[in-house]
């Protein structure tokens, strides 16, 4: 088993290798997207056997690593849950860019490293071998972000990218190595042996929240992830935030609920329900604002981020409060919807690349009525939406409903302050989840139903049979996880008795979920069968009053009565617009929290000008973190700009002084 990820990884490199031999051959592109789609079946197949054998993991020794120690792979049942989630979404994405229009040559070696980054990260033993994973994946993405760099906001969206990327790298290495220096070595095994405490478990907590944060797109270090997803091609875009940010929540759950041990204090679940429930906020309210189809699919990731770290936030917490049960429902919660939000999200990444290239453009207003031009695409776009709107049956719900539940069990910790958390992170993340409904509602239906807004949007056509497959596999499990969310969870057993404890018990009977030992219970096929027969009859009363055949009649032009001749159809300016339906909320919730605003240029009665109107936000990040940073960075590199004009002479002694200063941090160091 290992010894096949072992191969899937290998088989990455040379197709990376392959990529840069081939250079602008025309059959470059089929050998680098074959060989990951092979590889990502490789790695489906491995995580699924890993996840059924249930035994404990053998590491495979590799011959090589760094000089102190040979690199191990081994799969235990979170990193296998996970590489289960990359198996399945670079297996879409890789079938997808089979069929779409080749890229430039620039994009095909990083995508493949960006791949082995990423299952090389999962399948790490030890530290090294885990950080030196995670950075191979932030360097091939940043690479994946650059490739169109003759765009200026796509050079801005990679510099953004490669700063928080940096970040994240930063605060891991030190929180890895506090933990390696009170265990004595760099093995999970022995960070395991010797959790930490005091100010270094703090220390840990607080870089570990601030490395895995800023790379998954946690607020307040989300600000690069509106811009990087629409800079990326489409199968880069449904990559990255279909599984490197769960790669990196992987990162987050193993180091706060694996290596720093069990015995961590209920309050360590506190930041995450703060900063889980401000993301799922932050980012459906962006949603419903956003005008371009992929920065709203990407605030939509920083809104179901945030569902997943507020499981997590509450698996810590109930496990530090000695409730195992519940404990274990947060973690189930957390790794299904994980999970879920990988393949749909991927799926609706896909969506928007089918689109961009038959309709020309990825802004809501130029887009409209391509159910009729594109009938498969709608219908895979159809499902991703309603399971990103959490309808069930479909998989977004279940994860969903399970968190909710978990929120509502935060009263069986005896801290007051923490109930009362609890009930707020309850609030928002309904607030959240209304949100995100009405996001995907303006997205599908500005995208899809209506009157062509363009002509290259009136003249769109289907994606080819390639795309087509690699939208309705991610469809097919979009539908199929939604049905069976009790197996998906039993198959998830093992990950969830490492994040909640060895006894945890599942939140399952049969295909049954089950909440609140037993309370309250979730049926997905109790769930088709009523909404199957509400339609059924439905329909039957509508034949009913209505007995004559349909006719088809033109479309209402909203009261206006000659529709201009180049548009048969009637005028698209007729039709809602994108800030148009964004309107309400913007002004109800925009205003307080994102600094929305508007701006109306009315002519006066008997002048001939046009009116003007203008609105647009600002992201809270921007104000008190990119700005900050940026004001630090430039008195930062002002003051190096001095050591310019150094002599010779200060050169040696401030030389001297950082040697003599290392060394005696390092006898501090070996005298404790």
């Amino acid at each position: 088993m290992l010894t096949a990820l072992a191969f899937c990884l290998g088989l990455l490199v040379l197709v990376a290798a392959a990529a840069v031999v081939l250079g602008r051959h025309p059959r470059a592109g089929l050998v680098v997207h074959g060989g990951c789609l092979i590889a990502a079946v490789g790695f489906l197949g491995v995580s699924v056997a890993a996840l059924l054998g249930g035994t404990a993991p053998e590491g495979l020794t590799l011959p090589l690593g760094p000089p102190w120690a040979a690199t191990r792979l081994a799969l235990d049942g979170l990193s296998a849950w996970f590489l289960l989630l990359l198996g399945i979404t670079a297996a879409c994405a890789s079938l997808f860019a089979l069929g779409h229009r080749a890229g430039p040559p620039r994009t095909l070696p990083p995508f493949p490293l960006f791949l082995a980054g990423m299952g090389l990260t999962l399948a790490a033993t030890d530290a090294f071998t885990l950080l030196l994973g995670f950075e191979a994946m932030s360097l091939a993405s940043w690479a994946l972000v650059a490739a169109e760099h003759d765009k200026a906001e796509n050079r801005a969206a990679a510099r953004l990218y490669l700063t928080f990327a940096v970040l994240a790298g930063a605060c891991l290495v030190p929180a890895f190595g506090l933990l390696a220096g009170g265990a004595g070595a760099i093995t999970f095994e022995a960070m395991r042996a010797a959790p930490p405490e005091g100010w270094r478990a703090v220390a840990v907590l607080a870089l570990g929240l601030a490395g895995a944060g800023a790379k998954a797109g946690l607020v307040p270090l989300h600000a690069w992830l509106p811009l990087a997803h629409p800079a990326a091609p489409s199968h880069v875009s449904a990559l990255m935030s279909g599984a490197m940010t769960k790669v990196a929540l992987y990162m987050l759950a193993r180091l706060l609920l694996d290596l720093c041990g069990p015995a961590q204090p209920s309050w360590w679940g506190v930041p995450l329900l703060v900063l889980g429930a401000g993301s799922a906020l932050l980012g459906a309210l962006r949603a419903n604002l956003e005008g371009d189809i992929k920065t709203l699919l990407a605030c939509s990731t920083i809104e179901n981020i945030g569902f997943v770290v507020l499981g997590l936030g509450l698996a810590l917490a109930f496990r530090g409060a000695d409730l195992g049960p519940l404990a274990a429902l947060a973690a189930g919660a957390a790794l299904l919807h994980a999970l879920n939000h990988g393949v749909f999200k991927t799926l609706l990444f896909l969506v928007a690349g089918a689109v961009q290239h038959s309709a020309g453009s990825r802004r809501l207003d130029r887009l409209g009525g391509l159910i009729h031009a594109m009938p498969a695409t709608a219908g895979a776009a159809l499902v991703g939406a309603c399971a990103a709107a959490s309808l069930p049956p479909l998989s977004g719900f279940a994860g969903e409903w399970l968190l909710l539940q978990s929120l509502l069990a935060g009263w069986r910790v005896s801290a007051i302050a923490f109930q009362v958390l609890a009930a707020a992170a309850a609030a928002l993340a309904a607030m959240a989840a209304a949100l995100a409904a009405a996001a995907m509602l303006r997205m599908f239906g500005l995208v899809f139903l209506g009157r062509p807004r363009s002509p290259r949007g009136a003249g769109a056509e289907e994606v080819n049979a390639t795309e087509r497959a690699a939208l309705l596999l991610p469809a097919g499990l979009t539908v199929l996880f939604g049905l069976f969310p009790g197996l998906l969870l039993g198959l998830a057993a093992p990950a969830v008795r490492i994040l909640a404890g060895r006894a945890a018990e599942m939140p399952v009977r049969g295909l049954w979920l089950t909440a609140g030992e037993g309370a309250a219970g979730y049926a997905p096929f109790a769930v088709l069968l009523l909404l199957a027969a509400a339609l059924v009859a439905l329909w039957f009363a509508v034949r009913r009053r209505s007995p004559l055949p349909t006719a088809r009649g033109p479309v209402w032009n909203c009261g206006f009565i000659d529709p201009p001749p180049h548009f048969p159809f009637g005028d698209p300016l007729t039709q809602p617009t994108a800030g148009g339906i964004a309107q309400p909320l913007r002004r109800m919730l925009g205003e307080p929290l994102l600094a929305a605003r508007e701006r109306v240029d009315m002519p006066r009665p008997g002048e001939t000008r046009a009116g003007a109107y203008a609105s647009g936000f600002e992201d809270p990040s921007g104000p008190l973190l990119i700005a900050p940073a940026a004001a630090l960075r430039e008195r930062i590199s002002a003051q190096v700009e001095r050591l310019r004009d150094f002599t010779i002479r200060r050169c040696l002694s401030l030389s001297f002084a950082t040697l003599v200063g290392l060394l005696a941090l390092l006898a501090w160091l070996e005298g404790r």
